[in-house]
């Protein structure tokens, strides 16, 4: 079971990656076009090339349309596609200075409740991102400058949530089990600790 989570975790955490790639280009794109659509209607530019300064921005040269519409809309899928890796590798930051002196059973525990809460909290976000979905499907609100529907932000964003959920629920599942035999079932691969 572990094996499979794993896996799909892996999977989204890379989708994830290239969502967070392609955010990264459209924004690098748009400054750069934002940047030459300025300096070619720059007094500069329409003093000494005038011709080739309207050529240029009649072409295109300039942001890239809705760029901040597909950003934001990209963002949240990105963050919620890590969330599982991080809970299956135990990568999210923890701060023991308080609990490394408490005896490995109490660690044990306490490692079980943290995970049921950040397992409970996963899933009311799931379960609010599906209402804001069902409520931007039912209202038909559309995106400003590109006019695409804005549910289509809040689904992709749900599928991430869900699967944060789910890994969410299977491991807080493996610290029960854990914190009752006393035995690691899921080491930590990557703990951020500080």
């Amino acid at each position: 079971m572990t094996k499979f989570f794993m896996r799909l975790s892996q999977l989204f955490a890379l989708v994830g990656g290239i969502v967070l790639s392609v955010v990264i280009l459209i924004t690098v794109f748009s400054i750069i076009g934002r940047t030459g659509n300025s300096m070619l209607h720059s007094t500069f530019a329409q003093t000494n090339f005038p011709a080739l300064a309207t050529w240029l921005i009649d072409a295109g040269v300039g942001p890239i349309k809705g760029d901040f519409e597909l950003v934001e809309s990209m963002m949240a899928f990105s963050i919620f596609a890590f969330i599982p890796l991080t809970q299956m590798t135990n990568g999210h930051a923890s701060v023991d200075i308080f609990t490394a002196w408490l005896p490995m059973r109490a660690q044990l525990v306490l490692r079980m409740l943290i995970e049921i809460l950040f397992a409970v909290v996963l899933i009311v976000i799931a379960k609010q991102l599906e209402a804001g979905m069902a409520s931007k499907m039912r209202s038909g609100q559309i995106t400003f400058i590109l006019g695409f529907p804005i549910w289509w932000a809040y689904a992709a964003s749900l599928c991430g949530a869900v699967m944060a959920a789910v890994v969410g629920v299977y491991v807080a599942l493996v610290r029960v089990s854990e914190a009752v035999t006393g035995r690691i079932i899921l080491a930590d691969e990557m703990g951020a600790e500080h």
